[in-house]
């Protein structure tokens, strides 16, 4: 009898071989509609797959129904999957004409080369596949994308197609279903329709300009980070933008990640770069003086901003980019207080993740990896360590073996959005490599010098990637503390503006970001721009209102509410904000 868990792998993996077989039909298609192409690798991936080819023009959104078609016509011929072996020598005959083939050829080290083929389609693969292609039930062409081959910037660049394959009907539609809505919430999309952010070609890609809107909810999450910083005894530092070369040849940085780091400049015959992280910034405050055993910890908190190195084909939104601020700490302590740090941190992280309005996240362990710093009784003192902190605050966690950064063990937590997608959110590092290269050190009770266990954290990552996040998850239809306006007033006449003004300075004085429509549209039109806007509250306000010194309250779902004094909108509303609720409501 299969258990419900090997059934569940049996049909995970049946599902894997049937995307796979369902790339190399669009395969097929794609080779029957463009006899010239010249094609990549086409893998089977998470709910589908893609094919990369080298194509005599480039494909457009309109080429997908094509291939479909053609797709589909293959599959109704129900054509077997045929498996054979061929020497090395026969598969550079038999793909002569294909260079990317022929590359992945010379690399393979055996003898003899599986092959698979299905109608008029043959291609170099170690399957497995589906027996025929009529096995594939449900599948959709979903986007092009362009992808350098092998990853590579300086290899040719290929177009990309994807796809998604379900076993059934249904599970796809449901999948396309949450696709759609997945575009809806595209925080690229919603960036440009709400005004939030821009990225300009001309200034650089993966370089983020925040607009007035969007630096207002940056602004407010900032001001929230650092007071609950400051609350829980972090100290606010600010460290320098570029640093010289020789600080990150001491740490490693320049030895192991060179690729990501920016090219030197020179400045007065020395050289520097530009941060990549903020952590040496942090060292060198702390050793600018000798510290006892009895100061430890002390915690360094930091928005800082940073650059790395990301290729162009990496970049997506606020997500990835070259640019970002990190939302950064790093604690100094004694072994003896890790314990007790680290649980410290997990309540930060889950107080800051709840506020947000994220409620569901996937928690990790990552253990030595086969490179590392330190011993094997320090690494598995400090990991055992990390796994008491996460079972006393009673978060579920899993070990990932094999994950942790080089010079410790790590906790990675994953935020679930509202469409259950995982964003990389809080971590926590143990350092054992800094302390030692810079002789990190305190005075003991023993008055002999001791290093520091450093600890590295984040609560919400960077706040370009948390926005993109934040964003995502609420539709951009931010709650009310977080929203870039408030509250929208529209006069219903020129005759109202001088009660709707007064209102304005009003709600402004109280804190609360208002603004009146003074544009001559009609109500209707107002009302419609500021539900398109997603601006939490909008205060109609005519002949009636003005007579009885009350609003009338529209909120962004379209909801009408009863008219109701100014006084009582105003202390809901700030209640709402103080208390940073996260539905709207009156």
């Amino acid at each position: 009898m299969v258990s419900g868990k090997g059934q569940a792998e049996a049909n995970s993996e049946k599902l894997e071989i049937v995307r796979h077989s369902a790339a190399h039909v669009m395969a097929e298609a794609v080779q029957s509609i463009f006899p010239q192409a010249k094609f990549g690798i086409g893998p089977a991936i998470e709910n589908g797959f893609y094919y990369d080819f080298d194509l005599p023009r480039s494909l457009t959104p309109d080429d997908l129904p094509l291939i479909e078609a053609k797709m589909n016509e293959i599959i109704a011929s129900n054509v077997p999957f045929v498996r054979q072996e061929v020497t090395r020598e026969e598969a550079r005959q038999l793909f002569a004409a294909q260079p990317y083939k022929l590359e992945l050829i010379n690399e393979i080290a055996d003898e003899k080369v599986s092959l698979y083929q299905q109608g008029s389609f043959i291609d170099l693969c170690r399957g497995p596949h589906v027996s025929s292609a009529g096995e594939i039930k449900a599948f959709k062409l979903v986007s092009i994308a362009g992808a350098y081959w092998r990853g590579d910037e300086y290899h040719p660049m290929l177009q990309r197609i994807y796809g998604v394959a379900f076993d059934t009907k249904e599970a796809l539609a449901e999948y396309l279903e949450k696709l759609e809505e997945a575009a809806k919430r595209d925080h690229r999309k919603l960036g440009r329709d709400l005004d939030l952010f821009s990225i300009h070609e001309e200034a650089g890609p993966g370089l983020v300009h925040w607009h007035p809107k969007g630096a207002v909810i940056r602004y407010i999450i900032e001001g929230f980070w650092k007071d609950e910083h400051i609350k829980r005894g972090y100290d606010i530092v600010y460290t320098p933008h570029i640093a010289k070369l020789d600080l990150w040849k001491t740490s490693g940085h320049w030895e192991f990640y060179r690729d990501y780091l920016y090219s030197p400049m020179e400045v007065e015959e020395q050289e520097y770069i530009i941060k990549p992280m903020n952590c040496l910034g942090h060292i060198l405050i702390y050793k600018t003086r000798l510290h006892s055993y009895r100061e430890l910890p002390l915690r360094y908190a930091e928005l800082g901003t940073v650059y790395r190195y990301e290729r162009s084909g990496v970049l997506h939104g606020l997500s990835r980019v070259r640019g970002f601020t990190q939302d950064d700490a790093h604690i100094f302590c004694r072994f003896d207080q890790l314990e007790d740090e680290v649980v410290g941190v997990l309540d930060l992280a889950r107080f800051m993740i709840d506020t947000f309005g994220f409620t569901n996240y996937q928690v990790l362990l990552s253990t030595r990896p086969e490179k590392y710093a330190g011993t094997i009784q320090v690494w598995e003192e400090a990991t055992e360590t990390l796994g008491r902190a996460l079972t006393r605050i009673g978060l579920d966690y899993q070990i990932d073996p094999g994950e942790g950064v080089f010079y410790g063990p790590k906790i990675d937590i994953k935020f679930e959005d509202a469409q259950g997608r995982a964003w990389q959110g809080p971590t926590i590092q143990v350092d054992f490599n800094l302390p030692k290269r810079f002789n990190v050190t305190y005075i003991g009770e023993d008055n002999q010098e001791h290093l520091v266990v450093m600890i590295h954290r984040t609560v919400l990552g960077s706040m370009e990637r948390f926005l993109a996040s934040l964003t995502e998850h609420y539709g951009g239809a931010f709650p009310v503390w977080l929203a870039p306006l408030q509250v929208k007033i529209i006069p219903v006449a020129d005759r109202h503006l001088y009660y709707a003004r007064k209102l304005e300075a009003e709600l402004k004085s109280e804190g609360m970001r208002a603004e009146v429509d003074t544009r001559s549209e009609t109500v209707n039109h107002k009302i419609r721009q500021a539900q398109l806007d997603k601006i939490p509250y909008m205060l109609v306000v005519g002949d009636k209102e003005v007579a009885s010194s009350t609003v009338s309250v529209r909120l962004r779902s379209g909801e009408q509410l009863a008219s109701q004094p100014c006084d009582n909108f105003k202390e809901i509303v700030k209640s709402a904000i103080v208390n940073k609720v996260k539905e709207l409501s009156l």
